[in-house]
């Protein structure tokens, strides 16, 4: 079938105007470099001239910068694309292509909970610098800081999304800063708590090895817990690779290419991992889907975890690990409470607190990114605890 659009009223330029489409009167204007249409009502005489005085009133609210889609349109398909709403949809499922998916749990969660109820409805060009900074100290005020610059910050790119799509040149978002407080400084396990925790009796051997192996090996929890068989080239010598991580239950490579790692395990660490292969050594490997450093790309490999749970299962993260071990093993040893990620902080500086041992073999072994974050960290334990490191050199050199 074919349907006659006939131009009935028509300005100069990218003036407004009305047509006939399809028995029907629609209205069109230039409106951010593209030319809309929207429905105006039946094509009768009197329509006719309402819309043409309508044309007249869009021309002037467009020139004079006042003109309000939501307004004019509240049901129009560009006006629900037009809000934040839709911009931080869009850019959430931009972003899972990008980022891990514990990363893309968080960026929802937050902008469910913070960003949707309060501006998903609002037409995004609406949105003003002076708002979002009286949104940030009344309403986000109860959060740590942390969380506010994280809330700001998916808000801030949400902006950049529409500012590129639309060829705008202005993100009210910019310039806000959240300041963060200093960082704690680490709180390690000190020797005589490391005896207490385990000289602890517990009928849960398999935690109890993660941990030791972990205080004495230094690698990231998520790392640990994904350890398997097939990662460990040599058991009597303790050679080890570090190749995957497991957060949240989902297997994934290390976290950088500098943390995939290979090296000799230490003593304690060593005896921990022989204690453990009495346990799971020779159990049948699973089959597990592991995500690349793409976060896209995925794999299913056959493993064999080295530390499972008590349902036979490898733990899911570090959640598993605390509340289910941890935190009442602590207790039960008498040792102030810190999480179990603790124990990476506890390798580092008992090996900084020797002096002995070299900042760049550290960083190296716990596949950290910085030599100067270490430096920055754990200064402390480099300069305080440390030995006489004159009285060292006079000893190995026979001064």
């Amino acid at each position: 079938m074919f349907f006659l659009t006939l131009c009935l009223y028509r300005c100069e330029g990218d003036m407004a105007g009305f047509e006939v489409h399809r028995g029907k009167l629609r209205v069109y204007f230039q409106y951010q470099g593209e030319k809309c249409r929207e429905p105006f009502g039946p094509d009768t005489p009197e329509m006719r001239e309402r819309a043409k005085g309508f044309a007249q009133v869009l021309d002037y609210e467009l020139a004079a910068g006042t003109f309000d889609y939501a307004r004019h349109f509240p049901s129009s398909r560009r006006v629900a694309r037009n809000t934040f709403g839709h911009y931080l949809e869009a850019w959430l499922k931009s972003k899972e292509r990008e980022v891990a998916a514990s990363s893309i749990r968080s960026y929802r969660n937050k902008s469910r909970k913070h960003l949707e109820p309060k501006w998903g409805h609002r037409q995004i060009h609406t949105i003003e610098h002076t708002e979002i900074r009286e949104w940030i100290a009344d309403e986000l005020n109860y959060l740590a800081s942390k969380t506010i610059k994280e809330v700001v910050a998916i808000f801030s790119q949400v902006f950049e999304l529409y500012v590129a799509s639309v060829k705008a040149t202005y993100n009210p978002a910019a310039g806000i800063i959240v300041k963060l407080p200093d960082a704690q400084d680490p709180d390690p396990f000190t020797l005589s708590e490391i005896e207490k925790i385990t000289n602890t009796a517990t009928h849960r051997p398999q935690p109890m090895n993660l941990m030791r192996y972990a205080i004495w090996d230094g690698p990231r929890l998520s790392e640990a817990i994904a350890l398997c068989w097939e990662d460990v080239e040599d058991l009597e010598a303790g050679m080890v690779r570090y190749r995957h991580a497991l957060v949240e239950g989902g297997w994934k490579v290390t976290k950088t290419k500098r943390s995939s790692r290979r090296h000799r395990l230490l003593k304690p660490a060593r005896e921990a991992l022989l204690e453990q292969h009495k346990i799971t050594g020779d159990l049948a490997p699973i089959t597990v889907e592991i995500v690349d450093r793409d976060n896209r790309t995925k794999r299913k490999h056959k493993v064999r975890p080295v530390f499972l749970n008590d349902q036979g299962r490898p733990f899911s993260g570090d959640q598993a690990v605390r509340e289910k071990f941890w935190r009442a093993h602590l207790k039960l040893a008498g040792v102030r409470y810190r999480g179990p990620g603790n124990a990476r902080h506890t390798f580092i500086s008992q090996m900084l607190s020797t002096g002995l041992v070299p900042i760049h073999w550290i960083a190296d072994h716990v596949g950290h990114s910085s030599i100067q974050m270490i430096q920055q960290r754990y200064g402390k334990w480099i300069h305080a605890d440390g030995p006489d490191i004159h009285q060292a050199v006079e000893k190995l050199l026979d001064l």
